[in-house]
């Protein structure tokens, strides 16, 4: 079963379209129009064109593209801040709010047209925003899913707690979980397709492939194929594999 997978997008609207475009070059191919590509999260923040992004992916699916777009945590940090600006997602360190350059949120509310949202009174940029944001990006953000199982990949944004059932699975591990996910060897039952972890280039590690090719820090969004527990980087000149 054929499944496209797209990494961390971090607001790079340009970046996700050269992306896309290797999607639909390697569907013409092989002939298939039909097979899911997943996003696996991080739509917004560090990236000037994080409404752009969520614009385009909600367009996309509306016209009925095959594409699914999965919960990062940093779009769960972006639902966070518009509900309640002053609450704190647990596993973001209390000295770095959604709003701290080294977390990225100014860049997303900049993309809706919210004045200097990092040097102004938190009240007043959260009216800002909740003026500025159209209501449906701020739904369909809430309600994106944190997970798609499908023949033998499981796409997530961060990965799985290991030894965990999936329905047992926790929001905050499907969000934010890093080592004890990577240095565990375990069959995890299928190939963990997840992002989160910023890595020089996409990696196969054998029972997870991390997409996260640093797009929020200069790098590329990543696009990838994948069949079975296969996988191949998709690059201008074709598909690469992916070992």
């Amino acid at each position: 079963m054929r499944a496209y997978a797209i990494g961390d997008i971090h607001g790079q609207f340009d970046l996700l379209r050269t992306a896309q475009d290797l999607v639909a070059a390697d569907r013409a191919r092989e002939g298939d129009f039909s097979a899911p590509l997943i996003h696996v999260g991080d739509l917004v923040d560090r990236g000037l064109k994080s409404a752009q992004v969520i614009e385009h992916l909600m367009q996309g699916q509306a016209r009925g593209e095959p594409w699914h777009v999965l919960k990062g945590n940093h779009d769960r940090l972006f639902s966070l801040f518009l509900h309640d600006p002053w609450a704190r997602d647990p596993n973001l360190r209390a000295e770095r709010p959604w709003l701290h350059p080294r977390v990225g949120g100014g860049p997303t509310l900049l993309s809706y047209g919210v004045r200097a949202p990092e040097e102004r009174p938190l009240a007043d940029v959260h009216a800002d925003a909740l003026q500025a944001i159209p209501q449906a990006h701020a739904d369909w953000i809430a309600a994106l899913p944190t997970h798609l199982l499908f023949g033998q990949a499981l796409f997530v944004h961060a990965g799985i707690r290991p030894g965990v059932a999936l329905r047992d699975q926790t929001e905050d591990d499907l969000l934010w979980i890093r080592a004890e996910f990577h240095d565990d060897p375990r069959d995890h039952g299928a190939l963990v397709v997840h992002g989160h972890t910023a890595i020089d280039s996409v990696t196969h590690y054998g029972n997870r492939l991390n997409m996260d090719s640093s797009a929020g820090y200069g790098g590329p969004v990543s696009a990838a194929v994948i069949e079975g527990r296969d996988a191949w980087l998709l690059t201008p000149q074709g598909r690469v594999p992916l070992r």
